[in-house]
C-alpha cells in the first residue's frame, strides 16, 4: 500500500496522490508560534497609520466596486460569481446558491441536476471564512443534515468537489492607473495528513505532531478518521477536506511558480469580472507544473480582506512575515486612493463594524467543517 493515499475523513471518496513538494512532516513557523492577538498587533497597528495617512480607515473597501465593503469583511461568494463574465465563469467549478427554508430539499435537488451537479459535493457558506461551515457531502442524507444544522433564511453554496490534490490561493492586485494587475503572491495549501510508518496508529501519529493536534481540539471541525487504524509504510491518510491552518494545514509559499502564462490566465479572469482590483483565487490544481501553466480550477474568490498567508511558510522569520504583509496592506491603501480619486467612496466604520460582527455571529452557527 506504499503511497496510497486514504481519505477516511473524506467519505472514502478517492483522492489522487498528492502533488510534488508535499511534506511529510509539518513545523510550525515562528509566527504562527505567536498569541493571535499579538501578530495582529502590528498589522492593526500599520492599518490606522495608513488610515490617518489617507484620512480614512476604510478606504480599502473602493477596490472592488460592486462587492460589499470591495471584499474587507461581510460580502458573498456570490457576489464574485455574479460578477462573473464568460471566461471567469468557464474556469470557475459549477455551483448554485440556496437560501435555507426557502425551498424544499427535494426542489434543491432537481436544482442540482439543472445545474449539472451530484454527489459527492462541497457545501459552504455563501458568507464565509477560514473554512467555518465548508463539508463534503456523500448524498442527500448529508445535504438534508447540513440543511437541518445551517442557519435558516441565509445562503449557501452547493458546489461540484474537485478531487484536484493540489489547492492554492493566487492572490493579484492591480492599480487602476496601471495597464495590468499581478500576482502578489502564491499560497500552497497543504491539507492535514499523516505518513504512516507501519507501527503507529492514525491517533499516535496525529499526537505526535505539534500541527496536526489541532485537528483534535479545532473549534467547529470534524475529522473522521479510524484512531487506532495503522496506516502502511508510506501510506499517507487525509484527515480534512479544508486546509485551513485552524485544522492543521500548512502554507507554503510558492511564488516562485509566477511566470507570464500563470499571470497572464489570472489577469484574464480578473479582467472579466469588472472593475476587480485586489483579491485571491483559491483553486484546485493537479500538480506545480499546470498550475504555473495556468491551468487551474476556481472554487472561489476572496477580496480586499484576502491575507497575504503566503507569508505564513514556516520558513519566513517573524520580521519577514511582517515585511510581505506591510507591503500588501500600503499597496491596498494606495489602490484605494485611486479609486477615491475616480468618484468612489469608502464605507463607514459603524458599516464595517456591523458588517464584521454579523459574520462573526454567522461563523459561530454553521455546522462543523469536516
Amino acid at each position: 500500500m506504499s503511497g496510497q493515499v486514504r481519505t477516511k475523513a473524506l467519505h472514502a471518496i478517492s483522492t489522487p496522490t498528492p502533488v510534488d513538494g508535499f511534506r511529510s512532516s509539518h513545523p510550525i513557523g515562528a509566527f504562527e508560534q505567536l498569541p493571535k492577538w499579538l501578530n495582529l498587533v502590528p498589522m492593526v497597528a500599520q492599518w490606522l497609520w495608513l488610515g490617518l495617512r489617507h484620512r480614512s480607515l476604510t478606504l480599502p473597501s473602493t477596490v472592488n466596486p460592486g462587492i460589499t465593503s470591495g471584499g474587507l469583511v461581510g460580502e458573498g461568494k456570490q457576489e464574485y460569481f455574479a460578477a462573473m463574465g464568460p471566461l471567469a465563469r468557464a474556469a470557475t467549478a459549477p455551483h448554485l446558491l440556496v437560501r435555507v427554508g426557502a425551498e424544499d430539499p427535494a426542489r434543491i435537488l432537481e436544482r442540482m441536476l439543472e445545474a449539472g451537479l451530484a454527489f459527492p459535493l462541497v457545501a459552504k457558506p455563501d458568507l464565509g471564512w477560514c473554512g467555518y461551515g465548508v463539508r463534503l457531502l456523500a448524498d442527500a442524507v448529508d445535504l438534508q443534515r447540513y440543511l437541518r444544522s445551517y442557519p435558516a433564511r441565509e445562503d449557501l453554496i452547493l458546489q461540484r468537489y474537485l478531487a484536484a490534490p493540489g489547492e492554492a490561493g493566487l492572490f493579484y492586485m492591480r492599480h487602476p492607473d496601471a495597464p495590468r494587475g499581478e500576482l502578489i503572491g502564491v499560497l500552497l495549501r497543504h491539507f492535514p495528513r499523516v505518513v504512516g510508518d507501519g507501527r503507529q496508529t492514525i491517533a499516535e501519529l496525529v499526537g505526535s505532531d505539534g500541527r496536526l493536534a489541532r485537528t483534535t481540539r479545532g473549534a467547529q471541525h470534524e475529522c473522521r478518521y479510524e484512531a487506532l487504524s495503522i496506516p502502511a509504510r508510506g501510506e499517507v491518510v487525509r484527515l480534512s477536506l479544508i486546509g485551513s491552518t485552524r485544522v492543521g494545514g500548512l502554507y507554503e509559499d510558492g511564488s516562485d511558480l509566477i511566470n507570464p502564462a500563470l499571470t497572464e490566465r489570472v489577469e484574464a479572469i480578473a479582467r472579466d469580472m469588472g472593475p476587480f482590483h485586489v483579491g485571491r483565487f483559491d483553486v484546485r490544481y493537479t500538480d506545480r507544473d499546470s498550475l504555473s501553466r495556468g491551468d487551474f480550477t476556481i472554487m472561489e474568490v476572496n477580496g480586499a480582506g484576502s491575507e497575504a498567508v503566503h507569508a505564513w511558510d514556516p520558513k519566513y522569520s517573524i520580521s519577514d512575515v511582517y515585511r510581505i504583509v506591510f507591503a500588501k496592506q500600503r499597496r491596498l491603501f494606495a489602490i484605494g486612493a485611486a479609486m477615491r480619486r475616480s468618484g468612489h467612496r469608502p464605507i463607514g466604520v459603524a458599516q464595517l463594524a456591523r458588517l464584521h460582527l454579523r459574520q462573526q455571529r454567522l461563523m459561530r452557527s454553521y455546522p462543523p467543517s469536516n
